[in-house]
């Protein structure tokens, strides 16, 4: 699996609304920065995710207009803007803003999330 797959994993993962899934494609040393909240570890990941699901009911997340910025044989970062859209206090509500993912290649030749940072638009 390339860099390039790894994104679409991880989206689809997201979107299965079960942190095991997602957990599979974070490296051990995931960050990830959020608007409001900066999560260090794969607790506070999975928190932030599980709390998240809670108040966007359904939720379909998406990444668009991916453009891949740097890469190599092991490292790789690109940018998107994020979409999501579901249930929110009954109403469908949506909304976008941007995203940075960077994917690192471990020693089993498997491409993990290592960070993201979402912000408003």
């Amino acid at each position: 699996m390339g860099y390039k797959k790894a994104l679409d994993m991880y989206i689809l993962a997201t979107n299965t609304h079960d942190f095991s899934n997602v957990e599979k494609l974070l490296d051990d040393q995931a960050v990830y920065w959020f608007s409001d909240k900066t999560c260090v570890n794969k607790m506070e990941i999975k928190n932030y995710f599980e709390n998240s699901w809670k108040m966007v009911q359904n939720e379909v997340y998406g990444a668009e207009d991916v453009k891949w910025i740097a890469a190599n044989d092991n490292i790789a970062t690109c940018l998107y803007r994020y979409t999501w859209e579901g249930l929110y206090k009954g109403k469908l509500t949506s909304g976008s803003g941007r995203a940075t993912n960077v994917f690192i290649r471990n020693s089993d030749g498997v491409w993990k999330l290592i960070h993201e940072h979402l912000s408003s638009n």
